[in-house]
């Protein structure tokens, strides 16, 4: 197998190519960002042809064409914090680094800005950016939601109108509204008025595998918010815990939930798949969708692929570093990225 090896961050990075695999997408390459580190962000910036990956050392910009790291940034690049949970990028071209405990940090033109509760963010905990239709960023933090005026560089602040403070999913569906993934089920804002769904209403799929219920509530203190999925070393099962919101390209409204698999809301009703219909794993952390319409999903054992028939699963023996997958992220040419603990790898059809 042809390596190239480089550094970033005083890591090891290793790009390797032809990984085995079964028919159809394959790993094609994997990018090592270390034992120790977390990838837990991916984001394409079609307009400047990269990949940024967010890590808990740091970010980094990858060139799509080349597959070179353009450039790096920690904390003595202009980063608030090195651990980066979310990656999003502003109608005025701004990318922007949703960190742990750092607040949101601003970059563009090598000139940064960092956002503080004291600036109007309404946490330092960052997890989820995405643009309304008006040209505002939302911002999901782990004290509500912030939109945030590019123009006037104001915050506004929703708490009390979520089922859940705790927002880790974000996504805004092409009539406007706006969806929150939470710790308490999915809230949405249609501009005016607002919704809320939690298991009881049919989020999240039940517990086929008697799974044991999670204490992590979000009614605790932040120090039982270390996003541990295990209960005794087991996985676990908290329905109402929204990782990942997804809009899909038929208007479709996904949620990755904590053990209850992914749920979708088409209007009226929501539908769930777990493992039983042929999902990896029932904890889905990650969503994405490709050019054909096929829907990602990165769960705790893996990555799902699923066309809207058929399931198909991409796990370790495929070449993934690790099975629980926290980012996903499409790239023109039928790529998709895929995070874990360890690095990054690139799956395609070969």
């Amino acid at each position: 197998m042809r390596q190239r090896i480089t550094t970033w961050l005083s890591v090891v990075l290793l790009w390797g190519w032809g990984l085995p695999s079964q028919a159809g997408e394959k790993v094609i390459d994997r990018f090592d960002v270390g034992k120790g580190a977390y990838v837990r962000s991916l984001m394409h910036d079609s307009a400047a042809g990269s990949l940024w990956v967010g890590t808990s050392v740091g970010a980094m910009e990858i060139d799509l064409k080349t597959t070179a790291a353009k450039r790096s940034f920690t904390r003595k690049d202009g980063l608030a914090n090195e651990y980066v949970f979310a990656l999003g990028k502003d109608s005025q071209g701004h990318v922007w680094f949703g960190t742990n405990a750092g607040g949101a940090s601003r970059y563009k033109d090598g000139k940064w800005k960092t956002f503080f509760p004291m600036h109007g963010l309404a946490d330092y905990w960052i997890y989820a950016f995405a643009n309304d239709k008006e040209g505002n960023l939302w911002i999901g933090t782990w004290a509500g939601a912030n939109s945030f005026n590019v123009k006037t560089g104001k915050f506004r602040t929703y708490v009390k109108e979520l089922i859940n403070e705790w927002v880790y999913g974000l996504g805004v569906d092409g009539a406007g509204r706006v969806w929150f993934g939470t710790e308490g089920g999915v809230s949405v804002l249609d501009g005016k008025t607002w919704k809320s769904w939690t298991h009881k209403d049919g989020l999240g799929a039940e517990n086929p595998e008697g799974l044991p219920l999670s204490p992590n509530t979000g009614l605790g203190t932040r120090t039982r918010h270390d996003l541990t999925t295990q209960v005794q070393g087991m996985s676990s099962y908290n329905p109402n815990y929204v990782f990942s919101i997804l809009i899909a390209k038929d208007g479709g409204v996904w949620a990755g939930t904590w053990g209850g698999g992914v749920s979708r809301w088409d209007g009226k009703k929501w539908t769930s798949w777990s493992s039983k219909e042929g999902l990896a794993g029932n904890i889905v952390y990650s969503m994405a969708q490709d050019e054909q319409g096929v829907l990602w999903f990165g769960t705790d054992k893996g990555v799902s692929r699923y066309d809207g028939k058929t399931w198909k699963t991409i796990g370790i023996k495929d070449g993934l570093f690790d099975e629980n997958v926290y980012a996903l992220a499409v790239t023109p040419g039928g790529n998709l990225w895929v995070g874990t603990r360890g690095g990054v790898v690139r799956i395609a059809e070969k």
